[in-house]
């Protein structure tokens, strides 16, 4: 493509989006859009749904001599897709098989996991996957050139990668790059490359852990200045609720970045946090779309054009969450006691979301999706933190959080919110410094009750017949999900 003024456009599919012939046709028609549209599309796409999960328990089975079996469903997992596709599986992916079978059988001669080896094994998932999506987009006549993302991100050393992170949890910049945009502009007609990936310090795989493609495809598109990223997944974008617990949420038509990266951060799994982080910096618009109905109005993020008023926008709901409570009479007046515990949950490798404080408690909760919060990592953090007060761990939890803009402003309406409560044990409370969320956390078993009780109370009906068009909230899930007949009526 000649045109240097082309718009670059970053197209992120996930898992599910790229499982099947119908899918891909939906990926065809997106790319083949972008092109007839004068745009340059680059496609960021994950592994095969399920494949990941496949990818990570296959190390421990190799170790174990076990692995036999589940790696050739792996392997016939691609064949069936390839099928479908109308393509020769073992020739378009024979290469990399070849190389994943090595990498396995050489966890089951030595016996040993290392991180190494195990971020290795995880990126043929992404890399097999866009073997099969570049043959067949290329099948198809769509002008498209698969590229190894090795060789457009690079890791950085950001000193919060410890241990195994460094390879399983690795972070790149999503500062421009002449040489990646000088790359990427070649290209005669559209790029694909994986997500997950990037090259690490010493020059190995790496990966970027869960959400790894979103991150993935946003500091691609920082790295290219692109104009604009689209993330496809199976939802058509950011929800004021989980609709599998609020079938009458709504879909948010606008959201500005801190607002997206807060619901992203308490719980929504539709976009990565990070990434959302990443394109703020780089004033990058976001489209949110869906695969499953391209022509449905999604979400678009980017920086507010006015200051907008007060307004609760999402209840988010985050599970599996773990409080720390730590008493002790010491705390009152010592200089450094919060420090010192800190510098514990640090050398323990813990990360805290919320804190609580009275003159005799500190009150912390824990993110389930930052480390794995099992027995053995919960036991060392007593250990640590029992020569400075009592510890007592509560769970299972569930941080409830009301998202939107200048949230104490509304604090003296919501008086008929606070009675939802009512019924509820709350341990902890929490108001953002940021205004943009006030959280509460409570016993997992009700965490999904008060959502949609605090839905009810706090986010406005859809937009009823006669009423203006809300610029903030679209349609909800279900009228999303109704059936022609259903409309018809």
């Amino acid at each position: 493509m000649s045109n240097s003024n082309a718009p670059r456009v970053v197209l992120k599919f996930g898992g599910t989006s790229v499982s099947s012939r119908e899918k891909w046709n939906t990926i065809a028609s997106v790319v083949s859009g972008c092109l007839e549209r004068g745009e340059r599309p680059l496609v960021v796409h994950s592994a095969i749904r399920g494949v990941t999960d496949a990818l990570v328990a296959l190390p421990e089975q190799a170790a174990a001599e076990r692995h036999a079996q589940d790696l050739e469903a792996l392997i016939e997992r691609h064949f069936e897709l390839a099928r479908e596709l109308e393509l020769d599986g073992p020739t378009v992916l024979a290469d990399d098989l070849e190389r994943l079978q090595r990498a396995v059988e050489g966890v089951a001669l030595v016996q040993e996991v290392t991180p190494r080896i195990r971020a290795r094994i995880l990126a043929f998932g992404e890399q097999l996957a866009t073997r099969l999506g570049a043959a067949y987009l290329s099948s198809l006549g769509i002008p498209i050139e698969r590229l190894d993302a090795r060789d457009l991100l690079a890791a950085v050393d950001t000193g919060r990668q410890k241990g195994g992170a460094v390879w399983l949890s690795a972070e790149c910049e999503a500062e421009l790059d002449p040489v990646v945009r000088e790359r990427l502009d070649a290209l005669p007609g559209g790029g694909l490359t994986q997500g997950f990936i990037a090259r690490g310090l010493d020059g190995d795989t790496v990966v970027l852990g869960r959400g790894g493609s979103d991150t993935s495809a946003a500091y691609l598109a920082g790295k290219w200045g692109a104009d604009r990223i689209e993330i496809w997944s199976d939802v058509p974008g950011m929800f004021t609720a989980d609709p599998r617990v609020v079938p009458d949420a709504r879909l948010l038509r606008r959201l500005d970045y801190r607002e997206a990266q807060e619901i992203a951060t308490t719980g929504s799994q539709v976009l990565h946090p990070r990434a959302v982080r990443a394109l703020r910096d780089r004033e990058i618009p976001i489209h949110l779309k869906s695969t499953l109905d391209p022509e449905a109005p999604g979400t678009t993020i980017r920086t507010a054009e006015a200051a907008s008023p007060a307004q609760v926008k999402a209840i988010s709901r985050k599970r599996q969450v773990v409080l720390v409570s730590m008493e002790t009479l010491g705390m009152w007046q010592e200089v450094g006691f919060l420090a010192r515990v800190f510098r514990v949950f640090a050398e323990t490798g813990v990360s805290i979301d919320l804190v609580s404080t009275s003159e005799t408690n500190v009150t912390v909760s824990l993110d389930p999706g930052a480390a794995l919060l099992d027995d053995e990592l919960l036991g060392r953090l007593r250990e640590g933190l029992s020569s400075f007060c009592g510890v007592e761990f509560i769970r299972p939890c569930a941080a409830v959080s009301l998202v939107g803009n200048r949230i104490r402003a509304l604090l003296h309406r919501m008086g008929p919110a606070l009675e939802a409560f009512e019924e509820h044990r709350v341990h902890l409370v929490s108001q953002a410094a940021s205004d943009l969320n006030l959280t509460v956390v409570v016993d997992e078993d009700q965490a999904d009750t008060l959502l949609r009780d605090l839905h009810d109370l706090l986010i406005p009906a859809s937009t009823l017949p006669g009423e203006s068009e809300s610029t903030v909230f679209g349609p909800s899930w279900e009228e999303l999900n109704r059936s022609p007949e259903e409309v018809r009526s």
